[in-house]
């Protein structure tokens, strides 16, 4: 699916939608609130999976961030957005994925581009051997131990990432999900 043909629901602060949009006509100085996700991808030993943004996207290329960002399309539900948008960057699917931030809202500002999102924020888990990365979307990734990587911020990472990672090391289902996932090993 290119650019061009993904749709992204605008919706107000009640998350109410207002319509669509081209997701190409979206992403400007003046970007209207819409719908997304993000997605924080572990592995059993609890390592968190970054990666650094394809040079060619619009928005935030080249920089590092969490695993995988996206839209949910019109009439998609956000879960199976995020499970198509990783398969579709990195070739892999969470098993499992659990919703941790259901109200995660950010503004973000780089270059003249703006995010204005309600994006409810996810975790899952990956085998790292069944990662197939798309150059398109990804120009490289790493594994990197969870506190270190807290540790490490703001560290030059997108402020959404920033901001989901500090506000879910707060939760305990993040810690639990982490400790179900090394008890699994």
């Amino acid at each position: 699916m290119t650019a061009a043909a993904e749709w992204v629901v605008l919706v107000d602060d009640n998350d109410r939608e207002l319509g669509v949009a081209p997701k190409s006509e979206v992403h400007h100085a003046a970007t209207p609130l819409h719908r997304a996700f993000s997605l924080f991808l572990f592995d059993r030993s609890g390592r968190t999976l970054l990666q650094q943004r394809a040079l060619g996207k619009r928005t935030w290329p080249g920089v590092w961030s969490n695993a995988c960002c996206g839209h949910p399309a019109p009439g998609e539900a956000t879960a199976a957005a995020a499970r198509r948008r990783c398969r579709e960057e990195l070739g892999t699917e969470p098993e499992p994925l659990i919703l941790l931030l259901p109200d995660f809202r950010y503004r973000a500002e780089l270059d003249g581009i703006v995010e204005n999102e309600l994006c409810p924020v996810f975790a899952g888990a990956i085998d790292p051997t069944e990662l197939r990365p798309d150059p398109a979307e990804v120009a490289a990734t790493r594994w990197v131990d969870w506190g270190s990587f807290l540790a490490g911020l703001p560290g030059g990472f997108s402020p959404w990432s920033v901001e989901e990672a500090r506000q879910l090391a707060a939760r305990s289902e993040l810690a639990a999900f982490l400790s179900t996932l090394r008890r699994e090993r």
